[in-house]
Order: C-alpha cells, then sequence, then structure tokens
C-alpha cells in the first residue's frame, strides 16, 4: 500500500487570511518560525502585512485581497505561485469580519437583524470557500493540501451569546466535515481549531479585565491561551504528524470546554 506525501512544514507554500494582525499575525509567524513560506492576507492592515514581509523577506509575501470576491482570491492564489515558484499547499481560514467580543455590546436576540448574521457568513464561511476554491487546483497538482479553518469554543460553551459570530462559525464546520469528506482521496485534509478568548486579540481587546479573569479561574490551567498557543495547534494540523486527522475540531482553550 503506497503512502500519501505529507510535506514538511519548511515544504508549504501557506495562506494565512487575515493574517497581519491579531491571532493571524501569530500563525504567520508560527509558520515563518518553521521555515513555511507565508503568504499574508490582509484586506486594511496593509502595514502591517507589509511590515512581515520586510522581516521575512525570502520567506513571506503580503497580499491585498478580500475573501469575499472570489476573483480576488483567484489572483491571489496566482500571484504567490509566481513569486515562490510552487502552488499554495495549506489555507488557513481566519479572516474575522468586523468584530469585537464585547458581551455588553452585542446585539441580543430580540433585536438581531439577518444582515448582521448574513455579514458574518459571508466572512466566515463564504470566505472559506472562496480560498479553498482558489487554491483546490494547486493543491490537486501537489497531491497534496491542508485546510485549516478557526472555529470557536462557544458552539460547546455559549457563556456569551453572540448569535451572528457562533452561527457561522458552526457552518464553517460543517463545511470543514463536508470538505474533508469530498477532498480526502486527494489527500487533502481538513480541520479545525477553536479557540476560547484569547489574550490578546483585536477582536478581544474590547473584553472586560473581569472577563478574562473569570476565564483563567475557571481553565484547569489557570490561565488564559495566548494566540502564540493557539497558532502551535494550527500547526499540528499541516504538519506530517496530522497527515491521518481529518474533519477534527480541536478545541484549544486551556481544558475550559470538554468536546
Amino acid at each position: 500500500m503506497s503512502t500519501a506525501i505529507a510535506l514538511p512544514l519548511d515544504q508549504q507554500c501557506v495562506l494565512v487570511t487575515g493574517g497581519a494582525r491579531g491571532l493571524g499575525r501569530a500563525i504567520s509567524l508560527a509558520f515563518l518560525r518553521e521555515g513555511a513560506r507565508v503568504v499574508i492576507n490582509y484586506h486594511r492592515s496593509e502595514n502591517a502585512a507589509q511590515q512581515l514581509q520586510h522581516d521575512f523577506p525570502d520567506q513571506a509575501l503580503a497580499l491585498k485581497a478580500d475573501v469575499t470576491q472570489p476573483e480576488q482570491l483567484v489572483a491571489l492564489a496566482a500571484q504567490a505561485q509566481q513569486h515562490f515558484g510552487q502552488p499554495i499547499s495549506t489555507v488557513v481560514n481566519n479572516a474575522l469580519v468586523g468584530f469585537s467580543f464585547n458581551g455588553e455590546a452585542r446585539t441580543p436576540l430580540e433585536h438581531m437583524e439577518w444582515r448582521e448574521l448574513n455579514q458574518q457568513f459571508e466572512g466566515s464561511v463564504q470566505g472559506a470557500l472562496n480560498c479553498v476554491q482558489a487554491t483546490l487546483g494547486g493543491m490537486r497538482e501537489l497531491g497534496f493540501g491542508r485546510i485549516v479553518s478557526i472555529g470557536t469554543n462557544l458552539f460547546q460553551n455559549p457563556v456569551v451569546p453572540y448569535h451572528d459570530y457562533t452561527a457561522a462559525k458552526a457552518a464553517l464546520l460543517s463545511l470543514t466535515r463536508t470538505m474533508a469528506q469530498e477532498l480526502g482521496p486527494e489527500n487533502i485534509t481538513a480541520n479545525m481549531v477553536s479557540g476560547g478568548l484569547l489574550r490578546s486579540t483585536d477582536a478581544s481587546s474590547a473584553t472586560p479585565a473581569e472577563v478574562f479573569e473569570m476565564i483563567a479561574a475557571n481553565t484547569p490551567l489557570r490561565r488564559v491561551t495566548t494566540p502564540q498557543e493557539f497558532a502551535d495547534a494550527v500547526l499540528f494540523f499541516a504538519s506530517p504528524w496530522a497527515r491521518s486527522v481529518s474533519g477534527q475540531n480541536l478545541v484549544v482553550d486551556g481544558g475550559l470546554v470538554k468536546d
């Protein structure tokens, strides 16, 4: 029986959507640390993306694209392949459309409008679909692909009812699992890494200090997970060690939620 190829991290070309700041930056840096070539996708954070390219001139490429616009991602994939001389093999669906983790400012259910849910669905689900479709040809050319989507532990523990955000991420988990089923025979895996509140990202900057303290007190590790710790779990799903893992959702929150 032949063994499917599993590219080492330093031979992969990785697309990190929303990869210039917050959690995305931590994920980009984690792959760069391991020697991967990294396409740092940004929408508005040009300066931060260009700084990463400047810091890693041989490994990083900053490219602007709106993940909700499929033609922009097709162009991005072509630019990346031309620049690095290899197609994108690994996609991290991290981009988050305009969201702030501040429970006091969230929209309660009785005032929730479909446009708010739709905005999150477009960013999380449509964005992920667009990224995979734009890079699937390159993965098939390589005979190898890794898709890692970013989820949330609010599936299991909706302590703050962010209806729009949580519903969109739940749909992304379903898409992740159906992608795993369809693409598995082509040596393309699809998995999700789900976190709780991270200390700290742009999205969690509005979170009151007492919320962080409450989470830490209820977590077995007695601390809040950092973006850097979360990023290491993303590396696992892209690495050869996860070559037989697909369709899974790994919760990385210090043990707060048991999936």
